[in-house]
């Protein structure tokens, strides 16, 4: 019995609860810059009208969009920026990240691009046998 509870113990101390975790051996990118910001931290009351204002300080806003909720009809709590250019959407990421918007503090990056949609194995998604 008394080997069961070393491995146990040995199982234990190597697992997740170590203190190197595996995001620390993943390397960080450094964000792309775009023309398109991603704004998070979002008040639910958030319009993207209200949004479009506080970006438009900063630099031609050609688009502005907050995503809401389908059934309520409320903000999810983020949305999207898109400048004319680089520098202005530089600009308005460095002056509008960790600034209050409606009472919220919001939180701007660039946006990533998306990737390739992902194969959905719901049961209406059928693929045949091969």
């Amino acid at each position: 019995m008394a080997t069961r509870s070393g491995l146990v113990r040995r199982f234990f101390s190597t697992s997740l609860f170590s203190s190197q975790s595996a995001a620390a051996t993943v390397p960080k990118l450094e964000p792309v810059p775009s023309t398109t910001l991603f704004v998070s931290g979002l008040n639910k009351r958030t319009t993207s009208e209200k949004l479009l204002e506080a970006f438009s300080k900063f630099g031609e806003v050609e688009h502005a969009r907050v995503v809401t909720d389908r059934a309520s009809g409320y903000s999810k709590g983020f949305g999207f920026v898109r400048y004319r250019t680089t520098e202005e959407a530089k600009e308005g990421m460095s002056k509008m990240d960790g600034q209050f918007l409606d009472g919220w503090v919001i939180f701007a990056e660039y946006a990533r691009p998306r990737g390739p949609p992902e194969r959905s194995s719901s049961p209406g998604n059928y693929s045949p046998i091969q």
